[in-house]
């Protein structure tokens, strides 16, 4: 068993993040790394230096996209300022400019209108919009409709759905 060192949580070992409070239980410490090329697909909850990542990230008209840490896709947002995460379900009146429903946010208690990404100049914020089970950054809950400012390579948690913000470069 591994011992959460944030909420003293116990999990199975070779769990990476806290199922409790989300936080990562591997630490930088370990074995040491290698540079591997990766493609979109592949991209997975690591700090990613935009120097490194894929060429459709980079290349991207957008600055901001998104890494769906259970499935490795990369969600690259719109040029807008700001945009909303959640999932669509029938009859819904509103629904979120990105739609996480393919990726199981409802298994992973994600609402239907969960969360908001803003930029402004060069700050990112992450604001979480009154949702049921609740946002994090980096294992740390949030106060909903109260902007977070993230940077690149936080680890955005909604519910139980994790990702990951990757920012380019201008």
């Amino acid at each position: 068993m591994i011992l959460c060192q944030n909420c003293l949580h116990k999990e199975m070992l070779g769990a990476i993040f806290c199922s409790e409070c989300g936080v990562q239980l591997i630490y930088a410490q370990g074995v040491p790394t290698s540079l591997v090329r990766m493609t979109t697909s592949k991209l997975r909850a690591k700090k990613i230096d935009m120097k490194s990542a894929p060429e459709s990230v980079v290349n991207s008209d957008t600055l901001i996209s998104l890494s769906i840490i259970n499935t490795g896709d990369c969600l690259p947002l719109s040029s807008l300022n700001e945009v909303t995460l959640g999932r669509v379900s029938e009859g819904q009146p509103v629904v979120p400019d990105i739609d996480l429903t393919p990726y199981k946010a409802y298994e992973a208690g994600v609402s239907r209108l969960h969360a908001s990404i803003r930029m402004i100049e060069d700050l990112v914020t992450v604001t979480d919009l009154g949702s049921a089970n609740g946002t994090r950054v980096n294992g740390m809950q949030i106060t909903p409709h109260i902007p977070c400012p993230v940077k690149h390579g936080d680890i955005i948690t909604l519910g139980k759905f994790k990702i990951q913000l990757l920012l380019r470069n201008r």
